[in-house]
């Protein structure tokens, strides 16, 4: 491990000469890839470069316990230097992980209502505010692509673009299926009823990850379905695009213009064709490991929200947190955390 730590470090150090390198700052792609390349390694250096400095305290500080007045002092420095070094080891073991090369990708949401009719439409709602206001806390710029409201305050489904550094790689582990339980605003005999909504993260794919022949497309216009009166009503703005091969269909109405409701649907489109082919990929790695999002069935769950017990349950690793309240208003931070953490430990991921 530590010779691949110093082979890393080696390698960052040719890169800052390099950057210093007039022929290199006049070359833009050069510049950008080696900038990008420094940018990830550095979590990796500075932690390395603190462990070599936490190992030389703490062999200066044995030579200090062997001198009987400095001894008492000594140790307990010493207790804490290697409790230091043994967090900082475990956290390189970490950052010595190969990443996700879709990690610092943007990514397309996608949230469903699942079983359990307007209750389940309202918590697809709910989970739509929890991630805007996530994405709002790290500084991420989300806009809708798609919504289906239901009328009453719910959301059928929701389609987000999320920009920001490194998206994907924290908000990847979100998929699948999400559980409600709680006694509905119309339960008048206080029941707690169980809902689902269906959570789906996909990288935002450029037009280099997924070639799309247009042949393959049938592009229909129809008109917009939104409220009366509006001129959108009136023109054959909307588009659905279907991809023949796939049967993939992506549907776009938002906006008032053809042409930028098009370039949507296409966004969409390459995301979801991208995201079929990593789930090809990684099925053919592991074949037990179950990665679709699932059809919205109740036994069908990652994460239970118990909103009686205050409690959000991840059923994948057995995690539980009581600031349900919290976690929706966007504190999930420590939910994601404990996702990523389970997740990169895993020799197989």
């Amino acid at each position: 491990m530590l010779d691949k730590l110093s082979a890393a470090e080696s390698r960052y150090n040719q890169l800052m000469a390099e950057m210093a390198d007039p022929a290199v700052q006049a070359d833009t792609v050069k510049f950008r890839t080696h900038s990008k390349e420094l940018s990830e390694m550095q979590p990796l250096i500075e932690h390395f470069r603190e462990y070599k400095d936490v190992a030389a305290q703490i062999a200066a500080t044995e030579e200090l316990v062997k001198d009987p007045d400095m001894r008492e002092l000594a140790q307990e420095e010493l207790k804490s230097l290697v409790a230091r070094r043994d967090t900082l080891l475990a956290e390189l073991k970490v950052l010595l992980i190969p990443k996700d090369p879709n990690d610092a990708k943007n990514v397309v949401l996608e949230i469903r209502a699942g079983a359990g009719g307007d209750e389940a439409a309202l918590f697809a709602s709910d989970l739509f505010r929890m991630y805007s206001r996530y994405a709002e806390r790290q500084g991420w710029r989300l806009e809708v692509l798609n919504m289906s409201d239901t009328g009453v305050g719910g959301t059928k489904e929701v389609t987000a673009l999320i920009e920001g550094k490194g998206v994907y790689g924290r908000l990847k582990f979100e998929s699948g299926v999400h559980r409600v339980q709680r006694v509905p605003a119309t339960e008048a005999s206080g029941r707690i009823h169980t809902s689902t909504a269906t959570v789906a993260v996909l990288p935002e794919a450029e037009e280099v990850d997924v070639q799309i022949d247009a042949k393959d497309l049938r592009v229909d216009t129809f008109c917009s379905s939104g409220p009366g009166g509006q001129s959108v009503n009136t023109t054959y703005s909307a588009v659905r695009i279907t991809h023949l091969p796939t049967g993939l269909v992506v549907s776009q109405q938002d906006e008032k213009s053809q042409v930028k409701n098009r370039a949507k649907a296409m966004k969409v489109l390459r995301s979801r064709l991208y995201d079929m082919e990593m789930r090809r990929q990684q099925e053919a790695i592991a074949k037990d490991r179950r990665t679709q999002v699932g059809t919205g069935d109740r036994s069908e769950k990652i994460r239970t929200y118990n909103f009686k017990e205050n409690r959000i349950t991840d059923h994948r690793f057995g995690y539980s947190m009581y600031q349900l309240t919290n976690a929706l208003d966007g504190d999930i931070g420590e939910l994601i955390d404990q996702a990523v953490t389970h997740y990169q430990s895993e020799p197989s991921h």
